[in-house]
């Protein structure tokens, strides 16, 4: 684990936020094993764990980050614990340090982003028990049956920007927006969705200017001001006909913008140059293999609507900075020899979403993501 990542936790302190190689911080003994040091300017005591996701856990490293990688490749937490030999109320105890830490790590990156489309969707899971078995006490508690996870995904580099888990009303995708607008640059990106009517109220909610109609001549009360898209907003849907539960036809229509402006940014756009949610539908399929609470019709769904978000997190982390997408890797201008003469030749660049989005610069291992130290939120 790296120290030099460690900054003097205390707000009061010069040195809060800074890292090891920028201020004061001297060796001064272990605590678990692990390295701790002592800030010269307030006395304030740091160990090498702390703002990690090792912090607070007593397994060894190697079997935690183990099993942080089995649980982001989609094992159940009773087969994890049966793999690496530990009790299963352990391993679920690891699901809320991992999930909160990797949700700091991706706010953290996902900062100022500038992507120029954007496909909404939603997949379907449920918590506890399926929603035509809550009795009435339960469904108006809302925190069982049903449970959306509302995806924001920009197909050019595979990112997943944004994510809400709940239930499927407007409320959840008016979050969605919002939380994907404070990730961008400003810049509105080109949406397409399915023909869900939610997503068209929460882009006008986020992206719309106020209109104030003006006044009618004579007596009465003037009208209420609402809400218009503006020009720059683009947004269409692909609508699937269905007969008898198969899809028959699908066609596309144009809710925001001039069909003009969108047929230019189709044009120019590197994934396809047609009106569709190919990307975030082909993501959802990897965010079910890679997040057993998700799967279909399996025995391993949440209980908790908390731990399927933590889970899910761990999930994104891992398929955002961890692993290399094949859609994402770049061809060499000339093949890089691997094993002598005799071995193949390295034909390709593999790169992460992370990458593509020029977030990271190198495909970052397990322990890499689970050590990373991220700054105060005043730093950023």
């Amino acid at each position: 684990m790296d120290i030099q990542t460690c900054y003097c936790r205390n707000p009061n302190c010069v040195n809060y936020g800074r890292a090891t190689s920028q201020a004061s911080l001297r060796p001064f003994g272990t605590h678990r094993h692990a390295p701790r040091l002592q800030c010269s300017q307030c006395g304030h005591l740091v160990w090498a764990r702390s703002g990690t996701a090792y912090a607070g856990i007593r397994t060894p490293e190697a079997t935690y980050r183990l099993g942080a990688k089995l649980l982001a490749e989609g094992l159940a937490i009773r087969a994890t614990g049966r793999i690496l030999e530990v009790d299963k109320d352990t391993v679920g105890q690891w699901v809320p340090h991992l999930g909160r830490h990797s949700w700091r790590v991706m706010a953290y990156f996902f900062r100022n982003l500038h992507i120029t489309e954007c496909q909404l969707d939603e997949l379907w899971t449920f918590v506890r028990k399926k929603e035509n078995r809550l009795d009435p006490v339960e469904q108006m508690l809302g925190i069982y049956g049903d449970a959306w996870t509302w995806i924001a995904f920009a197909p050019a580099c595979k990112l997943v920007v944004a994510w809400v888990v709940g239930k499927r009303t407007l409320t959840e995708a008016k979050q969605l927006i919002k939380r994907l607008k404070t990730s961008l640059n400003g810049h509105i990106p080109f949406f397409t969705s399915d023909e869900l009517p939610h997503y068209a109220d929460a882009l006008l909610d986020q992206y719309g200017e106020v209109y104030q109609p003006p006044k009618r001549p004579g007596r009465g009360r003037p009208p209420l001001p609402y809400k218009i898209p503006p020009a720059d907003l683009l947004y269409a849907v692909v609508v699937k006909h269905r007969e008898q539960g198969r899809v028959v036809e699908v066609t596309t229509e144009v809710v925001y913008g001039a069909p003009a402006r969108i047929a230019e940014v189709l044009n120019d756009s590197p994934t396809s140059n047609v009106i569709s949610t190919y990307g975030v539908e082909r993501n959802n399929l990897s965010i079910r293999q890679h997040s057993r609470r998700m799967g279909r019709k399996v025995n391993a769904f949440s209980k908790d609507r908390e731990y399927l978000k933590h889970q899910l997190a761990l999930a994104f982390a891992y398929y955002h900075f961890v692993i290399p997408h094949r859609g994402l890797r770049q061809r060499l201008e000339q093949p890089q020899p691997t094993n002598g003469p005799k071995g193949s030749p390295k034909k390709w660049i593999e790169r992460t979403p992370a990458m593509a989005a020029g977030l990271t610069d190198h495909i970052w291992t397990m322990d890499e993501l689970l050590s990373f130290r991220v700054p105060p939120k005043s730093m950023w």
